[in-house]
C-alpha cells in the first residue's frame, strides 16, 4: 500500500523527500536530476556488505564492500544512472516514464532489508496563452475576459487568473473563473475560462494566468464608460513668467475620452478639435486670471483654475556712457518693481563681481569701467549697464633720475595721471625709451641720456583737456683730469669731481638719498651759473 504524507506538495520545490509509515515518497521536476534516498538517508552500517538498486523491471546498480559501482541496467537507464557517495540513486534527465516506484537492497552482515521509495514527477506547463480574448468591456456587465490553456502540464495544472500580479477570487460581483482538463497520453492540458464584470478602475489593468510558477503574457482590454468629470491642468516647470509659453490640458475621466473642448482663455472661447491642449503663447502679467475648459456637448461639465504670471520690472540711472571729471561724486539710483521676492541683484565692474552696489563720492581714474547690475527672480532675468568714463588734465606725479646699469647713463622716469591717456614728450633726445602700460588713469615713461655739462630736462605730458610740465637737472659727466674753469683753482674742481666720481662707484642714489653728493652737484651747478653768468657780461 502506497501511502501519503499528510504535508502539501509544493511544486516550485525541485527536490525533496518525505518520510512516512508505509512508503517514502519523494517529488522531482521534470528534467532535472532527481536523487532517491537509500533507507531515507541512514549512514552506511560497518558490516555493509552490498547495496543494489532495483526496480519491477529488474536491477539497475550494485555496490560490494571497497569496490566501484557497477551498472546493471541494459535498458533506458544504462546511461542515466548512477549512485551518489551516500548510496542514493541518481537519476539524471527525469521523464515523466520515471514516475514508479525503486527499491534500495541493503545487506549488512547475515540482515538483507529493503526500502522502497515512490517517485512522482512534476512537470511545468510548456506554455500558458490567453485566447479568445474579448477587445472591449462595459462597466458593469459580466463578460467572458478570456480563455487561459496550460499546456502539456503534470499532473493536470490548476489555473489561476491574475489581475495586476493579484489573485482574482469570487467578490460577489459575478466575477468567477470556471474551468476544465483534457489528458492526452501521459501530459495534461488544462483550461479556464474567466468572467469578468469591469469597473472604471480596469481601465489600465493587466491580466494573466498562471501555473506552478509559469504566467502568461498580459493582456489589457478596453473599459468603456461616459465621461463623468473633467479637470484643466496647468502644464508648466514651475512659476509662470512673463514671456513663458502656458500649456493647458484639458483631462476628461470617460473612456474612450473626448476628442475635443471648449477652452476658456479670459472670457475668449476658443474650440479645439482632435486635441485636449491649448497653448497660449508669449504671456504678460495682464494674462492672469480664471482659465477654463468644457465639453463641447456639454457646456456644464467643466473646470477652471487661476493663473499669475509673475513679472519683474527694473530701471538704473545712470545709464549708457557716463563722462565725469576726476573730483565729481556720482549718485546710482537702482529701482525694481516684481510680482514677487527677488532672488538676486549682482553688481559687476568690467565682468568681475564686486560685493555691493557703486558708490562715488569722488570719483578717481580708477573708477573709470563698465558696470552692470542683473536681477534675478525665478526665471526672470533684467540687465542693465553704464560706463563710467573720469577724465582730468594730466598731472605729474613724480619726476626722478637714476643711475643706469652701466654708470655712464641717466635713467629719467616721469610718472603722470590723467584722462584721456596722457601723451609724454621729453625736451631731449634719448634712448630706451620705456612706456608702461596706461592702467587706471597712470602712465610711467622712463629715457636713457648721457648726461651732459649743465643739462635741465623737462617731462610734459598733455591730453585735449590740458597739460603739465616738470624739470630736472641732469648731473654732468667729468673725467679723471679736471679743468679749471671761471677762476676755481684745480685742487677744488678735482676734490669735487673725486668725491663726485667716487659716488658713482660705490652706487649710490642720484635722487636725493645722497646728502653729501647733493651739496656737491648744488655747489658745483651755482659755480657754473656763475660763470656762464661772468662769461655773459
Amino acid at each position: 500500500m502506497i501511502c501519503h504524507s499528510p504535508n502539501p506538495i509544493l511544486p516550485n520545490q525541485i527536490l525533496f523527500s518525505l518520510s512516512v509509515r508505509c512508503l517514502d515518497t519523494v517529488i522531482g521536476l521534470y528534467g532535472e536530476t532527481i536523487e532517491v534516498p537509500c533507507n531515507n538517508g541512514a549512514p552506511k552500517q560497518k558490516d555493509l556488505f552490498m547495496i543494489k538498486w532495483k526496480y519491477d523491471n529488474g536491477d539497475l546498480l550494485t555496490q560490494l564492500k571497497d569496490q566501484n559501482v557497477s551498472v546493471m541496467a541494459s535498458n533506458e537507464y544504462k546511461d542515466r544512472v548512477s549512485m551518489a557517495e551516500n548510496s542514493s540513486l541518481l537519476i539524471a534527465a527525469a521523464t515523466l516514464k520515471d514516475e514508479k516506484t525503486f527499491t534500495c537492497m541493503v545487506v549488512a552482515g547475515s540482515d538483507i532489508s529493503e526500502h522502497p521509495v515512490k517517485l512522482l514527477i512534476r512537470k511545468a506547463p510548456t506554455r500558458l496563452v490567453i485566447t479568445n480574448a474579448s477587445t472591449e468591456l462595459e462597466i458593469g456587465k459580466p463578460t467572458q475576459l478570456g480563455q487561459c490553456s496550460a499546456h502539456d502540464a503534470h499532473p493536470a495544472a490548476n489555473i489561476t487568473w491574475y489581475k495586476n500580479q493579484k489573485p482574482l477570487v469570487a467578490d460577489g460581483k459575478d466575477n468567477f473563473p470556471n474551468w476544465w482538463w483534457m489528458k492526452p497520453l501521459a501530459s495534461t492540458t488544462t483550461s479556464s475560462i474567466l468572467q469578468y464584470t469591469a469597473e472604471k478602475e480596469d481601465a489600465d489593468a493587466l491580466f494573466t494566468c498562471g501555473a506552478l510558477n509559469t504566467l502568461s503574457h498580459p493582456v489589457s482590454f478596453t473599459i468603456t464608460y461616459p465621461t463623468e468629470k473633467i479637470s484643466l491642468q496647468v502644464i508648466s516647470d514651475g512659476p509662470l513668467m512673463e514671456g513663458d509659453n502656458v500649456t493647458l490640458k484639458c483631462k476628461a475621466d470617460g473612456n474612450p475620452p473626448p476628442t475635443s473642448f471648449n477652452f476658456h482663455i479670459q472670457g475668449k472661447e476658443v474650440k479645439v478639435k482632435n486635441s485636449d491642449t491649448y497653448t497660449v503663447t508669449d504671456v504678460t502679467r495682464e494674462s492672469t486670471g480664471e482659465y477654463k475648459c468644457s465639453l463641447i456637448d456639454n457646456a456644464k461639465m467643466e473646470d477652471s483654475k487661476n493663473i499669475t504670471i509673475n513679472y519683474l520690472d527694473m530701471s538704473l540711472s545712470p545709464y549708457g556712457k557716463v563722462t565725469k571729471s576726476a573730483g565729481e561724486g556720482l549718485a546710482i539710483h537702482l529701482q525694481t518693481d516684481a510680482s514677487g521676492k527677488l532672488d538676486l541683484v549682482t553688481w559687476t565692474k568690467d565682468n568681475s563681481k564686486l560685493d555691493k552696489q557703486p558708490k562715488f563720492n569722488k570719483l578717481t581714474y580708477t573708477d573709470s569701467g563698465k558696470y552692470e547690475v542683473v536681477v534675478t527672480m525665478g526665471t526672470l532675468i533684467k540687465k542693465a549697464s553704464f560706463e563710467l568714463i573720469v577724465e582730468g588734465v594730466p598731472v605729474i606725479q613724480r619726476l626722478v633720475k637714476q643711475r643706469g646699469k652701466d654708470s655712464q647713463h641717466k635713467v629719467l622716469i616721469c610718472e603722470a595721471e590723467g584722462s584721456p591717456k596722457p601723451t609724454v614728450a621729453w625736451s631731449v633726445n634719448g634712448t630706451s625709451a620705456d612706456e608702461s602700460p596706461y592702467i587706471n588713469g597712470k602712465i610711467t615713461h622712463k629715457l636713457t641720456i648721457v648726461p651732459i655739462f649743465n643739462l635741465t630736462v623737462v617731462c610734459t605730458v598733455s591730453n585735449e583737456l590740458g597739460q603739465d610740465s616738470k624739470a630736472i637737472n641732469s648731473l654732468f659727466k667729468l673725467s679723471p683730469v679736471c679743468i679749471i674753469i671761471g677762476g676755481l683753482d684745480l685742487c677744488t674742481i678735482y676734490r669735487i669731481c673725486v668725491k663726485r666720481q667716487g659716488s658713482w662707484k660705490t652706487g649710490e642714489e642720484e635722487d636725493g638719498s645722497n646728502e653729501e653728493s647733493k651739496k656737491l652737484e648744488e655747489k658745483i651747478d651755482e659755480k657754473l651759473e656763475e660763470n656762464s653768468q661772468k662769461v655773459e657780461v
